[in-house]
């Protein structure tokens, strides 16, 4: 199976200059500001979401070649992305990402806050200056949607009686949107008719949502070396994602545990030997592979091309970090 590298490699040089220019553009702020937005983007990470806008754009451009604007739309991707994890990281008071101490860990909550902040303003700043409203309105919605996703994740937490769609809203605000909306932008940016655009947003949502639901299930299986996080930390923390709504449905005992919050020795154990006990694991397993297959299926009229490729091989890497 091909790594994220492999399949990124047609816009490596792209992803490169990206980096370099989001340090530019972060500009001579305020110096705290600065050093926190420096600090992140050294942090390195996968790059994933503006990769696949510059796959994106290159695949539907006629010549192959990415204009000015495609590349401030990858930019403002990754700054939205990035604000995200920020923020997320102050909520989770997680004290690493990627290896690295969070921002709030190595400044302080305060300063993280602001970091934020500032990233998400000054995407808004960059977005207005690509003077295209439709694209104005896809990321502003990515930017409420990941408000409302991470609203929606607190007032749920422990709460046994949410549905499975409420679960699947929350996962796109807080996963899909950004890579649904932003692949529609691409495509907006490229002048594609209507049809096309809303299978590029289509491809970005069901690969966010599969992209979700994998991670919902290693919280599970995962050690936490591969997940640099404690495993069942989205279950310790009252977030019940698909393997633990599946669990309910087959286990009613687990709800018991849930709902006094895991506040009585082994009662975290036990609902672990539950989840897994059961057929939550292949049942969430067969969504996100369906949520794949829908992925994959979206992007069947890009014109053969190097770009196209790495992104029909997306899905099967996202489902790959399963096995």
């Amino acid at each position: 199976m091909a790594t994220v590298a492999e399949l990124l490699q047609p816009v490596e040089a792209d992803l490169d200059a990206l980096l370099a220019d989001l340090r530019s553009l972060i500009g001579a702020g305020h110096p705290i500001l600065q050093a926190a937005a420096e600090h992140l983007f050294a942090a390195g990470g996968k790059r994933l979401r503006p990769g696949i806008v510059l796959l994106l754009s290159r695949a539907v451009s006629s010549d192959g070649e990415l204009s000015p604007r495609h590349r401030r739309l990858a930019e403002i991707t990754e700054m939205i992305h990035t604000a995200s994890l920020v923020h997320d990281d102050v909520v989770d008071e997680a004290a690493t990402r990627r290896g690295v101490d969070t921002v709030h860990s190595r400044f302080n909550h305060r300063v993280a806050v602001l970091a934020g902040d500032f990233l998400f303003a000054q995407a808004s700043w960059h977005l207005a200056n690509l003077d295209d409203l439709e694209v104005v309105k896809l990321l502003s919605r990515v930017i409420m949607d990941l408000a409302d996703g991470e609203v929606k994740q607190g007032l749920f937490r422990y709460d046994t009686t949410q549905s499975f769609e409420t679960y699947l809203e929350k996962s796109y605000c807080k996963t899909a949107s950004l890579i649904a909306n932003s692949a529609r932008a691409a495509g907006v940016l490229s002048g594609l008719e209507r049809p096309h655009l809303d299978e590029l947003y289509r491809f970005g949502r069901q690969l966010g949502l599969a992209f979700q639901v994998v991670d919902d299930i290693l919280d599970f299986t995962g050690s936490d070396q591969v997940l640099g996080k404690p495993a069942a930390s989205d279950l310790a923390s009252g977030y019940l994602t698909a393997p633990a709504l599946y669990a309910l449905q087959e286990r009613p005992a687990l709800a018991g545990l849930i709902e006094r919050e895991f506040n009585q020795a082994g009662d975290l154990e036990q609902a672990l030997e539950l989840v897994r006990g059961c057929e939550a694991i292949p049942r969430s397993r067969a969504l996100a592979e369906q949520f794949a297959r829908e992925a994959a299926q979206a992007l069947q009229w890009l014109p053969p091309s190097e770009p196209r490729s790495g992104l029909r091989a997306l899905p099967d890497f996202v489902l790959s970090r399963l096995y």
